[in-house]
């Protein structure tokens, strides 16, 4: 079995090869051209809480149903009793096409001023909009979409005292039910009265994580009434603690439901298998994803999921700290992952410490790029080693037949030097081309726009379930053309504590007709739809041909 996905594999890579020359990628800064005025604010006390330095995730989505992909971006906020000028809040900016952007942060009633960690979006409630979750220092914050381009907002209950340190987030089915449920990634037991200094060789730094306790995560049920239901204890997930930062949510062992990935920092990674009725068992290290090829623990910081080498199954990328080569989990598809990043060629990121990380096919050739965010924690670290950089370029990297290379890769944004964390990949000019929002701590979020040159084909589905949960998280896209079968999953949640992609986008390198599309709803009946045409966005509603 093992050699004959071996031989397929290698088949597919052969084939998808020749249709694939390689192009230029060209990442253009637009960020002034674009109107999103937004500046992160981390807290600055000079204290150096460890929470400053973590802080945070962004997405992107179509809040109002226009047809352009929006851009929201959380903040932080004064700690202490602080104070700034104007008072930090998260903003909403609306897209107006061609990278112009409006704040309707205001309006939209989206401004809340807590101190926040991640973010996710999606339609809790089945009514045809998006809705935002928002994780922060104390309880996670569900804002509601009225439709009207307004929301409502409301506080989880939380079953402790003490504010949690909310990190990542996700939207999935965990029971097939067709109502989305949360997870919620905690961080460490945080608390300004047990706050914890350190000097590095006379420098005042952070601590590090396992300067505190773990925390356990939360799962919520959805309760198709409009609530949610804390089944944590009883679902298995709270039988585990640990400093929690990205989640993604998809089905790993390809048995129809959905699993957890969980990212940890400086320990191991959680992977929680779905057991079908509701319930989880953490299985990361029989997995081979609790730790690196090396059998280190590290500083897991962001995730993503993709079929990078073409065989059909989902792998996961995480990012770390500095010298600690990203990871790239390879799927078997036998249930276990292998440790590729090295070999894979994500060495080249391993002198900055990186956070946002998205899987992408940022020059439409069938194979799925990699941009990660970069940037120290110590404001000054050249003092402690010269080589390490407290702001630090961002890193694309091309997909050369499940190899990454930074050969082919220029523009602008790459010459930006900045301290990032979140990042976003959408197309947000719907120009068949991935582009990219970047969230950078206490400074400006970057507009980045895909200029890339191809003649290269591309096509992207919007998925509505009916007798799936609305946006269709969890659903299996198979598109196959003649030179071979892609795959991807829609997934809700992902990156550093962020949200995109819920426009499912796949590179078609030379191929402009689709043979069939394959679509395996969530909770629901498999469709399939023949002979479809290239470089289109379709609107698929489950059952029903697509528009």
């Amino acid at each position: 079995m093992l050699l004959r996905c071996l031989i397929l594999g290698l088949l597919t890579i052969l084939v998808f090869q020749r249709q694939s020359p390689a192009q230029q990628i060209l990442l253009e800064d637009v960020t002034d051209r674009s109107q999103l005025e937004f500046e992160h604010f981390s807290g600055r006390t000079g204290k150096h809480f460890l929470i400053e330095t973590v802080t945070c995730g962004m997405a992107t989505f179509d809040y109002d149903g226009d047809g352009l992909i929006d851009v929201y971006l959380p903040n932080g906020a004064p700690l202490l009793g602080g104070a700034h000028d104007p008072e930090p809040r998260n903003r909403l900016f609306k897209n107006l096409g061609d990278f112009r952007f409006r704040d309707v942060t205001e309006q939209a009633g989206v401004g809340d001023a807590g101190f926040a960690f991640g973010v996710v979006a999606g339609d809790f409630d089945n009514d045809g909009d998006s809705d935002i979750v928002v994780t922060n220092f104390g309880a996670p914050l569900l804002l509601e979409n009225q439709g009207d381009g307004t929301f409502s907002s409301r506080e989880f209950l939380m079953d402790s005292d003490k504010p949690r340190a909310g990190a990542g987030a996700a939207f999935l089915d965990i029971d097939g039910d067709g109502c989305l449920d949360l997870y919620v990634a905690n961080y460490v037991d945080f608390s300004f009265d047990e706050s914890v200094s350190r000097l590095i060789f006379g420098v005042p730094a952070a601590p590090g994580p396992l300067a505190y306790s773990p925390d356990k995560d939360c799962l919520y049920r959805n309760d198709g009434a409009g609530g949610f239901v804390d089944i944590s204890r009883e679902s298995g997930i709270g039988d585990v603690a640990g400093p929690g930062m990205g989640v993604v949510a998809f089905d790993y062992d390809e048995d129809q439901d959905t699993d957890i990935f969980v990212c940890n920092d400086s320990a191991a990674n959680f992977l929680f298998e779905n057991q079908g009725d509701g319930s989880f068992v953490e299985t990361a290290l029989i997995a081979g994803v609790a730790y690196d090829v090396t059998g280190a623990r590290q500083a897991s910081m962001g995730v993503d999921v993709a079929d990078v080498d073409h065989d059909g199954h989902l792998d996961l990328v995480t990012t770390n700290f500095v010298d600690e080569v990203p990871t790239m989990y390879r799927n078997s598809g036998l249930g276990f992952f292998d440790d590729i990043g090295a070999a894979s060629g994500l060495g080249r990121a391993n002198r900055s410490v990186t956070w946002g990380v998205g899987l992408a096919d940022l020059d439409n050739d069938s194979w799925d790029d990699c941009f990660i965010c970069a940037g120290h924690l110590i404001q000054g670290v050249t003092r402690i080693n010269d080589a390490d950089l407290f702001e630090a370029p961002n890193v694309a990297l091309r997909n050369v037949s499940g190899r990454f290379t930074s050969d082919g890769v220029a523009g602008s944004a790459l010459n930006d030097v900045d301290v990032s964390r979140g990042c976003a990949l959408d197309d947000l000019d719907n120009d068949g081309r991935i582009d990219a929002v970047v969230l950078n701590l206490d400074s400006r979020a970057q507009v980045i726009r895909n200029a890339s040159s191809t003649n290269n084909h591309f096509v992207a589905f919007q998925l509505i379930g009916v007798q799936a949960n609305r946006d269709a998280a969890g659903s299996r896209i198979e598109v196959e053309t003649e030179h071979g079968t892609l795959v991807k999953e829609l997934v809700l949640g992902r990156g550093y504590q962020s949200h995109f992609g819920q426009r499912v986008h796949f590179g078609l390198g030379a191929n402009h007709r689709i043979k069939q599309v394959k679509i395996y709803w969530m909770g629901g009946e498999t469709q399939v739809i023949k002979e479809l045409d290239a470089d289109r966005t379709y609107t698929i509603i489950e059952g029903q041909d697509p528009r």
